[in-house]
């Protein structure tokens, strides 16, 4: 009896060790969970560019606008009627080309009075001088006294003036008559026609439909007019007493850029020409295509910084052989400085700026990225010259760099040039 009760009670033991164990076993189970694999870094998709070694040719752009070289504004010289326009819209003209013609009578008439006022008073003057020589081989003879002598001296010198006044009013006529052909003073091309035959033109610019009341032959002095007929202005044809011109005559072949660029811009030009000792090239582009349009030198500089604007004014001049520049066109302006032998370049979206200046992310061999600081010596459109920091060669990153650090496992999407100069 007692060994059965000893059985009973192992048996027990035994039936609870084997449920905690199977406790422990489950609760092992059930908490205990094997280490995770730390999964490998996956490589980030980036574009990137190889550094370059090349000519590279630094510029000065800016927006610049074609004016004539030199811009006439034709006006009449003399008063009247127009009475023909020689000249096409449009067309070319050559220097010393008729262009239009005013009734030439009336200062015909004029002449012709001033011509026989002249031989008249030429006439009195010579006899005046006849009775000169009498009085003075009378005097010798005590034929005439020394006060008619003084007088009639007096008289030659008077009629001497008189002359010299009419050989005047000889020669202002004579040069109005020759106003009433107007000429183009410059080789150019000629614009729309701003006044046609039949109306009343004047020295001042002014234009009238109404007959003039004023005779040209009233007085040969006040016939005259300013021999200048042009003007430099690229304006509308006006004079300076508001009235209008006859036509506006362009000389487009050379045709003149100007352009203004900062003051800090200006003083590399100064260094890069020697103090303008030497040209320096201008190219003109199309704003709209960026084709080469024509190539120039800088022939003017301004004598002064726009105070207004911290900009100084610079006129350069083109051929123009194919007139591909026309007065009033804007155009893009490239004017060269220097060019940089072998220069390093890089895309300028590859450069980064930090704390400590400006510096970019390069793709070594492991495809890991290291920041490295760069020093540029220029930068111009989307191309920047690498002074230190980078060789040719060299991968940078040009795009995808805000999620990068040092060490960032990388991989290049689209690999790029690194840039071409500005032509």
């Amino acid at each position: 009896m007692t060994v059965h009760k000893s059985d009973h009670r192992r048996r027990r033991v035994l039936f609870a060790a084997l449920g905690a164990l199977a406790v422990a076993l489950a609760a092992w189970a059930i908490f205990h969970k094997e280490p995770e694999k730390k999964p490998a870094p996956h490589p980030i998709p980036v574009n990137a560019a190889k550094a370059e070694s090349q000519d590279f040719q630094v510029t000065v752009t800016a927006l610049g606008a074609a004016q004539a070289w030199v811009s006439d504004v034709i006006l009449a010289q003399v008063s009247g009627k127009l009475i023909r326009v020689n000249f096409t819209e449009g067309a070319d003209v050559k220097a010393g080309q008729v262009l239009a013609e005013v009734d030439p009578r009336p200062y015909q008439a004029a002449l012709t009075q001033t011509e026989g006022a002249l031989k008249r008073d030429q006439a009195i003057l010579a006899g005046a001088r006849r009775d000169l020589a009498r009085y003075e081989h009378l005097k010798d003879e005590g034929g005439v006294s020394r006060q008619v002598l003084e007088d009639q001296e007096a008289t030659v010198g008077q009629d001497e003036g008189t002359v010299e006044v009419d050989q005047g009013a000889v020669a202002t006529a004579r040069l109005n008559l020759e106003f009433c052909r107007i000429v183009s003073p410059v080789s150019g091309r000629a614009g729309v026609r701003l006044v046609d035959p039949g109306n009343l033109v004047s020295a001042s610019g002014s234009v009238s439909s109404v007959a003039s009341t004023s005779s040209a032959t009233s007085s040969a002095s006040a016939a005259s007019a300013s021999p200048t007929n042009s003007s430099a202005s690229n304006g509308p044809a006006t004079s300076s007493g508001g009235g209008s011109g006859i036509v506006v005559v362009n000389q487009i072949q050379p045709i003149a850029v100007t352009f203004s660029v900062p003051q800090g811009e200006f003083q590399r030009l100064q260094t890069a020409s020697a103090g303008f000792s030497h040209p320096l090239q201008v190219q003109a582009a199309s704003q709209e295509t960026g084709a080469l349009l024509d190539t120039g030198q800088l022939s003017t500089i301004d004598n002064r910084v726009d105070q207004s604007t911290g900009t100084v004014e610079l006129k350069a001049r083109f051929p123009n052989a194919t007139r591909s520049l026309w007065p009033g066109q804007f155009v893009n302006v490239r004017l060269g400085l220097e060019k940089l032998a072998s220069a390093t370049i890089i895309p300028l979206a590859a450069v980064n700026r930090g704390p400590k200046g400006q510096y970019v992310f390069v793709i070594g061999p492991d495809h890991k990225v290291s920041m490295r600081p760069v020093a540029l010596v220029t930068t111009q459109g989307q191309v920047a010259v690498v002074q230190s920091g980078v060789k040719p060669g060299d991968i940078v990153v040009t795009d995808g760099q805000m999620v990068l650090s040092a060490g960032s496992l990388v991989k290049v999407a689209h690999l790029g040039p690194a840039g071409s100069p500005t032509p």
